[in-house]
């Protein structure tokens, strides 16, 4: 993902609310990376697992990395999935927080 620009800031950040894998920045936007990996496509894949329940677990837990660092700044969610053939699909700005 360092080649895509965007550069690590923390890695498996936890809280109450869950877990968000990667924390990025990219320029000046916050960037929530969901990583996902699926050794079949039987249930729709690893993308797919990242449904409305995870959406929203990821979506307070990013809220609450926010207001833990006093940040107000642009962010976004994007969810890197990976499969049995070790293709990696990188979606940006995969939901919104608005959604929830």
């Amino acid at each position: 993902m360092t080649g895509r620009g965007l550069h690590l800031r923390e890695r498996n950040y936890r809280c109450r609310a869950g877990e968000i894998d990667l924390i990025m920045t990219d320029v000046r936007t916050l960037v929530f990376v969901e990583v996902r990996y699926r050794n079949t496509a039987r249930f729709g894949g690893a993308a797919a697992s990242v449904n409305t329940a995870k959406q929203r677990r990821l979506t307070a837990t990013a809220l609450h990395y926010l207001q833990r660092h006093g940040l107000d700044t642009p962010a976004r969610f994007d969810v890197v999935a990976m499969g049995p053939d070790n293709q990696i699909d990188w979606i940006p700005d995969a939901f919104s927080a608005q959604d929830f």
